[in-house]
């Protein structure tokens, strides 16, 4: 089982190319697409949900042509997206037993089992007759994910589900995405790179339409060992640097400034070796894709 896309392109009526030949394979697991606001994650997201439809390329899932047969795909599929809304005045349990009738549940004992398991799954079985406009952030893409499970799906997509979470909620998220990604394709969708970093077994960097780097989150950083350098720098001395190396990253660290350059060898002055994170093999990739660009 696994996610193929080959050449995928597509342009908006705008004139703006959201997706520029992306061709990835993404297998069973967590993958992880990180990339910065605007670089084309979500129209992605939506392409492979079937809700737009692509100008070239081919994507399919487990034998299935998500361009030619995108009720197939929508029986296997189960989609948060970035902006998912909520009845306000519907409790939980109400809107997810909707939402099973949707999807053709019909025989009521069963579907009341399925919504009942949905919610304790997902930690929201006490607060089932709780109005979802009562629900924190953290709750809401909680159910937010016990809608996009409904019907066992095989291929789940998740759209910047952790952005504006608290610590303690991002973490909960984090344990159920885990958990359900054992058996089947979880695609997310973020520019949070803890996330990937965190969940991810593999990943793809995209970047103004393009796939910049894919691979193990632990061999891209291994990639990098030896060539990440950092030093606490001021304002000036930041500005010198910059013109004589690449600078991939500048980190606030007790309110001074971090900074992280990426050199074959050690830079003169008292730079010091950094055991390269995914954050550094982020902020290296655009980098080179920008200089390349």
């Amino acid at each position: 089982m696994e996610l193929v896309l080959t050449g995928v392109t597509k342009t908006y009526p705008n004139g703006v190319k959201a997706l520029n030949d992306v061709t990835l394979t993404i297998p069973r697991g967590m993958f992880g697409l990180l990339g910065p606001n605007g670089a084309g994650k979500s129209s992605l997201m939506r392409s492979l949900a079937t809700l737009q439809a692509i100008d070239s390329g081919t994507m399919t899932f487990d034998g299935i042509d998500i361009t030619k047969e995108p009720d197939r795909l929508r029986d296997v599929l189960g989609y948060l997206p970035q902006d998912f809304g909520v009845y306000p005045k519907v409790s939980a349990w109400d809107m997810l037993d909707h939402l099973a009738q949707l999807k053709g549940l019909s025989h009521r004992r069963e579907r009341h089992e399925l919504v009942k398991a949905l919610l304790v799954k997902t930690n929201l079985w006490e607060h089932s007759s709780r109005r979802l406009g009562g629900y924190s952030g953290g709750m809401k893409q909680r159910f937010g994910i016990a809608q996009a499970l409904i019907g066992n799906p095989k291929l789940i997509i998740v759209d910047e589900p952790t952005a504006g979470l608290d610590p303690a909620e991002r973490f909960r998220f984090h344990n159920l995405l885990a958990e359900i990604s054992e058996d089947v394709v979880v695609l997310l969708s973020t520019h949070i790179v803890t996330d990937v970093a965190d969940l991810c077994r593999n990943m793809a960097i995209l970047a103004g339409g393009k796939v910049i780097l894919a691979g193990h989150p632990l061999e891209l950083m291994k990639g990098l060992e030896g060539r990440i350098w950092k030093k606490f720098v001021t304002a000036e001395e930041l500005e010198v640097i910059a013109r004589a190396m690449p600078v991939i990253a500048v980190r606030r660290v007790a309110g001074q400034r971090l900074a992280h350059v990426f050199a074959q060898t050690k830079p003169d002055g008292d730079f010091l070796a950094v055991e390269p994170d995914l954050e550094d093999v982020y902020f290296q990739a655009l980098s080179h894709s920008q200089q390349a660009a």
